[in-house]
């Protein structure tokens, strides 16, 4: 299905029963639902064969997983028989929601060495009153909690943060309070995107929405601070030497390429047997947006 691709992508997950205020999918995809334990390290172990060294580990509302299994697993049950089971094939996780990470989960990732310290994390908003029209069920002080929890656990971890900007009634001031609680937390990137109705969401019917060019220049706002951000954590990484599955095509400058396992794009010379192989790689300086390095151990 993934073809020559190095990475490939586990759905263990489908549905969805948050009905945030904005979002169409629990009326489109229907409750959460789990595949079977058994079904997901079978699939693992189908990709294994087929020559794959990573799997994404994927669903609509991935911390929901196993809560409709009776007498299965929950995500990190899940996620630690899939590590046992196939301890060569990397684990990368896709989005999990604030409220369903802790301790337990954060200490087997710290573990395992083929569970990758990547997570992805959506706030959506900095501002509480936006926070509960939007019907999240964080407050910012419990986000936070949260992002101080991973790094306690996770101290060299890529953190993504989603956030959804223009929200109807997100006044500049809700803004600027978004933009500062960000820039405050110790994450890596950000994805942002402007908000748009969804017909059928209780939030098309709210009044207070944000005018197009408003809301582009919001997002452009963030977008630079994720930016400033992704930039200060490659620096903060450089002088280290680091796990990287190199993938089966080169950058289009001929060098080799890859992520880490904390998720930084790193370019490096090298022979085409090194392909689709995990090898340490030596962070050497920052050109741009990408890392350039050495191999130091095959």
């Amino acid at each position: 299905r993934f073809g020559d691709k190095t990475r490939a992508f586990l759905r263990v997950q489908d549905g969805c029963d948050s009905y945030c205020s904005y979002c169409i999918v629990p009326f489109t995809r229907g409750p959460s639902r789990s595949l079977p334990a058994d079904e997901v390290v079978r699939q693992a172990a189908i990709f294994a064969d087929a020559g794959h060294r990573e799997i994404v580990v994927t669903g609509i509302h991935l911390g929901h997983y196993g809560r409709d299994l009776v007498g299965g697993p929950d995500l990190t049950g899940l996620l630690d028989r899939l590590s046992a089971a196939l301890p060569d094939m990397r684990y990368r996780i896709s989005s999990l929601e604030p409220i369903e990470i802790g301790e337990q989960l954060l200490m087997l990732i710290a573990s395992r060495p083929n569970l990758l310290p990547h997570l992805h994390i959506p706030l959506q908003s900095g501002d509480d009153e936006i926070l509960s029209r939007m019907n999240r069920r964080y407050t910012t002080a419990r986000f936070a909690e949260v992002i101080a929890l991973c790094r306690r656990h996770l101290p060299d971890a890529a953190i993504g943060i989603d956030i959804l900007v223009g929200f109807p009634g997100e006044t500049e001031d809700r803004f600027q309070r978004t933009r500062t609680f960000v820039e405050g937390l110790d994450c890596t990137y950000l994805h942002v995107f402007p908000y748009s109705d969804r017909p059928g969401t209780e939030a098309s019917s709210f009044r207070g929405k944000v005018a197009k060019p408003e809301k582009a220049k919001r997002v452009a706002e963030l977008m630079a601070l994720g930016e400033r951000k992704k930039i200060a954590f490659y620096r903060r990484q450089l002088g280290r030497i680091l796990p990287l599955l190199v993938e089966s095509e080169r950058s289009e400058g001929g060098l080799l390429k890859g992520y880490t396992d904390n998720y930084i794009p790193v370019q490096f010379a090298g022979p085409d047997s090194l392909m689709d192989r995990v090898v340490m790689v030596e962070l050497q300086q920052l050109n741009r947006t990408t890392v350039l390095g050495e191999v130091r151990e095959r």
